[in-house]
């Protein structure tokens, strides 16, 4: 806010600004990585990849059993008067914190998916600063009592929180401050009422803790996730801390990033790429009794590492009506239908959630089969199964007469989907 004042005579007036300084925004990052893990293969969860600082930065075990992570942020809270002795709620050391999960949207820059993610406030925690000694302040004959003094007692110090908080084993002091971290297992407010007046104090940072619920990454596609959640400080706002400690920021956006590396990879034995097909038990029973045999076929195994959705698509050559073919050139370019199938290991299925066992793949556009994996399949063996069925062996094969059948098939395994 800018004002101007003005005086008579005009050569005498003098230009008076006065600046009205407003609370700005804090930015901080939440990331989160997914990248699939041969050695835990049935772990299909992302990985909180921001780095902890506060209390899970100082109580590691604690933060790992309650599976909730840590920030500290340079949020500074002081008093706009002083405190005094047993005030209303909202003029004492009130918190109201959001513990109740709130959801927001992330999105795929690239792709346009959305996939949401939710997360909650679990505990928070700062420093109180006093301007004086609070045995000063409180006549108590040493400071652990004088800290319980201050706020009503035996129960007073900050390493007891008042209900709905919880305790969670941080209580540190000295002759001026205490630091403390509480607990946030509901919704609810949290207040220290002061027995003595107090005419000037701060809380020195914000430290809170967090837990996410994250969505299922074997459903995304590869990529960066990003989306903003914004909380607003201060009274009547998302971090509340009453209406005497003011903050020196409005606002605390958190933005996610959620980074999807998925795997999906295929390996064919050496050698596994020219197929010759051959009958049940081999040729002797054509060669030597003219028995023509029922089919012509081969299995191709191959190896698979997939933790996202694909799609298996073909191309032929020569092409019939949707299958395969192979052709005898030197028989005036007689053709006949190669049918390609595929089996794939256990935990892909296709969209309906079935197993995938001789499913039929065809060429062409709108033909591609599309799968999914319930859980992070690390090099499974899979089938491509080759066949030219019965009807085919009495125009394939005549008495006296040699010939080669031969064509190419082009097997695509996309994630691109």
């Amino acid at each position: 806010m800018v004002n101007f004042k003005t005086c008579i005579p005009q050569w005498l007036c003098l230009l008076a600004l006065f600046v009205t300084p407003t609370a700005e925004a804090v930015n901080q990052e939440i990331r989160a990585l997914f990248r699939p893990d041969p050695a835990n293969p049935q772990r299909n969860t992302f990985i909180n990849k921001t780095p902890v600082s506060g209390y899970c930065a100082d109580y590691p075990d604690q933060c790992e059993q309650n599976a909730t992570f840590s920030i500290r942020l340079p949020i500074r809270f002081d008093s706009a008067r002083a405190m005094q002795p047993h005030d209303s709620q909202r003029n004492s050391s009130m918190f109201t914190v959001p513990a109740q999960w709130r959801a927001l949207t992330v999105t795929n820059a690239e792709t346009g998916e959305a996939e949401q993610v939710e997360m909650r406030i679990a505990g928070f925690g700062s420093r109180y600063v006093l301007d004086d000694k609070v045995t000063n302040l409180t006549g108590a004959p040493n400071t652990l009592e004088g800290h319980r003094a201050l706020w009503g007692g035996p129960y007073g110090s900050w390493v007891n929180p008042p209900s709905p908080c919880q305790y969670s084993g941080v209580g540190w002091y000295t002759d001026d401050y205490y630091q403390f971290f509480w607990k946030t297992p509901i919704q609810g407010t949290c207040v220290k009422t002061a027995s003595f007046r107090i005419p000037t104090m701060y809380y020195e940072y914000l430290d809170f803790a967090y837990e996410l619920r994250t969505p299922n990454p074997l459903g995304m596609s590869s990529g960066l996730y990003t989306g903003d959640l914004t909380y607003r400080i201060g009274p009547g706002g998302d971090f509340d801390m009453g209406d005497v400690m003011v903050p020196n920021d409005s606002d605390l956006t958190l933005s996610f990033v959620l980074d999807v590396q998925h795997t999906l990879k295929v390996d064919i034995p050496p050698g596994g790429n020219k197929i010759r097909l051959e009958p049940q038990g081999g040729w002797q029973s054509w060669l030597q009794a003219g028995r023509r045999p029922v089919r012509l076929f081969r299995d191709q195994t191959f190896n698979i590492s997939a933790s996202t959705r694909f799609k298996i698509l073909m191309q032929c050559g020569p092409g019939i009506g949707g299958e395969c073919g192979l052709e005898n050139s030197a028989d005036n370019g007689r053709r006949v239908v190669l049918h390609i199938s595929v089996s794939l290991p256990n935990g892909i299925t296709d969209l309906s959630g079935q197993p995938v066992r001789r499913l039929r793949l065809r060429t062409g556009a709108g033909n591609e089969q599309q799968f999914k994996p319930g859980f992070y399949v690390d090099r499974a063996p899979g089938t491509l199964h080759f066949e030219v069925e019965q009807s085919y062996m009495e125009s394939m094969l005549r008495p006296g007469v040699a010939g080669t059948y031969t064509g190419i098939v082009i097997v695509i395994w996309d994630s691109e989907i």
